[in-house]
Parts: structure tokens; sequence; C-alpha cells
């Protein structure tokens, strides 16, 4: 039985630093309350994902508040949803993923490892840029570079909590590729975020700890009650 191969790098991709709420500026049209999947990201997130160092907290998330979703993103430049017919032949898995049938998204929160130097970070893909949107042949092809020439030709946009984890600053070159989840390892992005699969696998966990901690209190009272009291029992 031949073994999985792991997607290759992409290396040396110029990195910007982008995050949800960042208003629309001279370089780019786009503005990041919305998303190229969900037109209200902002108010998916629970708010401003403020890239302020001095408004961040040691985990990686803003300050003001905890993020419904996983503050760990990038996006890269294509979109599945408004080239569907490239995206049947281009994504190695669409077929298998539940939303093709649907017409829905197959990209939105692929994980995606990131490497600067000997640190790397994983995040989910929840936008589509720098730039363009259709650049097939550098995202899931052999083009080693994207097409865009805008920001010195940037391929990747990363949140704060990925900057901040790296320890880089936009405009930096750094290296990136598709993961499987069994490929995340422990870390700050599993922590938060309903769009999260570690995130939710927590706290259903946690909520089975407790309703099982619950039922052995019920036993223990019934127990109790039997066996010191048994009139009340009956």
């Amino acid at each position: 039985r031949l073994e999985k191969q792991p997607s290759p790098w992409k290396t040396n991709i110029v990195t910007t630093i982008f995050w949800i709420g960042e208003p629309s500026t001279g370089v780019t049209a786009a503005c990041n309350t919305k998303s190229s999947w969900d037109p209200q990201w902002e108010i998916s997130y629970g708010g401003y994902d403020d890239p302020d160092p001095s408004n961040r907290l040691w985990d990686f998330r803003p300050k003001a508040f905890v993020p419904k979703q996983n503050p760990f993103y990038v996006a890269l430049p294509f979109n599945d949803v408004t080239n569907k017919e490239i995206a049947r032949m281009a994504i190695p898995w669409y077929h298998q993923h539940p939303n093709a049938k649907l017409s829905r998204t197959v990209l939105k929160g692929r994980w995606v490892a990131i490497r600067f130097g000997k640190k790397v970070c994983y995040a989910q893909w929840e936008d589509c840029g720098p730039f363009e949107t259709d650049d097939v042949a550098y995202v899931f092809g052999n083009s080693p570079q994207p097409k865009t020439k805008m920001n010195n030709g940037a391929g990747l946009d990363v949140s704060p909590a990925v900057r901040d984890y790296l320890g880089i600053v936009s405009g930096v070159r750094c290296d990136w590729r598709f993961c499987d989840i069994d490929e995340v390892p422990d870390g700050p992005w599993r922590k938060y975020g309903d769009n999260n699969p570690f995130a939710n696998s927590t706290r259903r966990e946690l909520a089975q700890r407790i309703q099982r901690h619950s039922e052995l209190l019920e036993l223990r009272e019934a127990w109790l009650r039997e066996r010191y009291n048994p009139e009340l029992a009956q």
C-alpha cells in the first residue's frame, strides 16, 4: 500500500498581513468586514480582529472578545465558487468533499501550514486573495509564484495571529502548503472557533465529561438514599 504523500511546499512567497474588519485602502478595494464566502465575516468572527499588538493577548487573540472563529486564518488567490468548472478539475479533494454536490465552497476551512525559518504555524483558509481569485496555476498547479505583480507579487495573506506566532512583518517571504487535519499538531490554532474542528471536539468532550459527572452524582445520591434511608428511596 502506497503511503499518502504530503502536499508540496510553495516556497519563497511574499506574505502580507490582513485582518477581519480591515477597511479598504488605496492598495486594495476589498473591505474585510466580509469574505469571499461569508458576507457577514466580521459578525461571524465576533468583532474586529484588531492587529495592534497592544490589543492582543498571549494566546494570539484580540483582547476585546473571545473569537467565535479561529484567529489563525489565511487567504489564497483562488475562489472555487466563482470558478466552479476549474475547481472541479483542479482541487484534489473536490469530489470527496460533502459541499461539492451542494455547489458550496470546498476550500473554506482547509488547513494550511505556513513556514518562516524554523517555525511552522497552522491556519485555516477563510478568504480569497491577495488581489486575485482565479490563480489556479499557483494555488493548485505547478506555478511557483502567483501571477499578480501587486505588493511585490504577494501570494499569501495571513492573520495577526499567524503574524505574531511566526514573528513576521508584512512583506517577508514564507513557505506554505496544504495539510490534512491529521497533520495539524497541538498548538494555539486548535483553541478557538466554531469553524475549528479541534475546538469543537474539545467542547464536545467537555460536555460529555460534565454529563457523565452529573450522571455519576445522581447514581451516588440514589445509592446513598437506598443504603441509609430506604424509605425515601422508594
